[in-house]
């Protein structure tokens, strides 16, 4: 198996206004993956609908196979030009990346393309094609398991412009932070959500432009195995258990029957940790070969809603998630997004009295529904997702 291609994105709006005008088309096919980043003249709702238009444009275009040329043509003759300015539509950069590590870039007036190697800051070799007039930049590179890159539009480098940095943060400073950073973020998710906040900052919570960071992190498949039982029918509950402790990764158990059943049926100590107690979040419990352990519905319940402050537009209210509590719901999050590419649920579909109302057919159990939801969120965010019902 090739690469999992980890990508995450986020925009500062800038202060004032209600849409952003940057756009990220990430689009996932069976063997790449599609980046736009399309940043719109201007700001508000006419940048938006530029950077809309141009980042679905070549989206679609290079899915069904279009090259660069074609791509930046029809954007040349589709969208506006600025009769003030006499400047069409969106600048942009596009990237496309095979699981074997094959990457294409192409940049139109976009800031460049960071990208860290063990380390160290790589100078992206691009050369110089002209389409139609407009001078595209692009290259062809092949990436290494752990290459990290960056993808920002001028808000980035822009930060903090006559207020706190006279020239703003300038490219190179940003290449330094990303620097010094991409080690210690495991995944895509945690350096993007560091950078927006250094990135925030800079303009004292009130962006003077629209500021979006892009993050790719090249990552070999991280498996994360996650029960939260009890099967409907307990003659299968051994079958259950062994198919899921066998299966390779990190194995996850949410709920207390759950785990008293995985004690049962592998003959392991279950053992509740009481060393660190939180008034909103159950303790978690530890057995011999198993990753983590925690209640079942509450735990899920809090791990979700952090996972989607994520999805939510960037504040430092709404995105600090926090990757390194103790808590069950922090630890879960974690390992769903930092050490997660690939999420095998096995959800029991047994009523529990305590979660359903008889009356009401098991499908509308809370439990199914926080884990459906769950899975939905987990492949918005680009993981991949198998969920079975026993």
């Amino acid at each position: 198996m090739g690469f999992f291609i980890d990508v995450a994105y986020n925009t500062l709006i800038k202060h004032g206004e209600e849409l952003p005008g940057d756009m990220v088309n990430v689009i996932r096919l069976e063997d790449c993956t599609i980046i736009v980043m399309a940043d719109g003249l201007g700001s508000g709702v006419k940048a938006n609908i530029l950077a809309t238009l141009t980042s679905k444009i070549a989206g679609t275009m290079l899915k069904e196979g279009a090259d660069i040329y074609e791509t930046v043509d029809t954007i040349v003759n589709t969208l506006p030009v600025c009769k003030v300015r006499n400047i069409a539509y969106s600048t942009f950069t596009l990237i496309k990346i095979y699981e074997n590590g094959e990457m294409y870039i192409a940049e139109y007036d976009n800031p460049r393309t960071f990208m860290v190697r063990n380390g160290q800051a790589i100078d992206i070799p691009m050369k110089e094609i002209n389409i139609n007039g407009r001078r595209v930049k692009e290259s062809n590179l092949t990436l290494q398991d752990g290459d990290v890159l960056a993808v920002v539009s001028d808000g980035v480098i822009h930060a903090g412009l006559g207020d706190l940095l006279n020239l703003g943060w300038q490219w190179e400073d940003v290449q330094s932070y990303l620097r010094k950073r991409a080690s210690e973020a495991y995944s895509a998710q945690g350096l993007e959500n560091d950078l927006l906040e250094a990135c925030s900052d800079l303009y004292f919570g009130k962006p003077g432009d629209d500021t979006t960071v892009v993050t790719i992190k090249i990552r070999r498949p991280s498996y994360v195995n996650l029960f939260t039982g009890p099967p409907r029918e307990k003659e299968n509950d051994k079958m259950v258990i062994n198919e899921f402790v066998s299966s390779k990764g990190k194995k996850v158990i949410c709920g207390g029957t759950a785990a008293n059943i995985a004690e049962r049926e592998l003959n392991r100590k279950l053992s509740v940790n009481l060393d660190f107690l939180s008034k909103d979040v159950p303790p978690i419990a530890t057995m011999k070969g198993i990753d983590l352990i925690t209640e079942g519905v509450l735990t899920l319940s809090k791990a979700l809603e952090k996972i989607k402050k994520l999805q939510e537009p960037f504040s430092h209210n709404c995105n600090n998630v926090d990757f390194g509590g103790k808590d069950g719901a922090s630890k879960l999050v974690k390992i769903l997004i930092e050490d997660c590419t690939h999420l095998n649920i096995w959800v029991g579909k047994a009523v529990n009295a305590a979660h359903q109302n008889p009356d009401l057919p098991v499908d509308l159990s809370i439990k199914l529904k926080i884990v459906e939801e769950l899975g939905v969120v987990m492949e918005r965010l680009g993981k991949k997702v198998k969920i079975k019902y026993v």
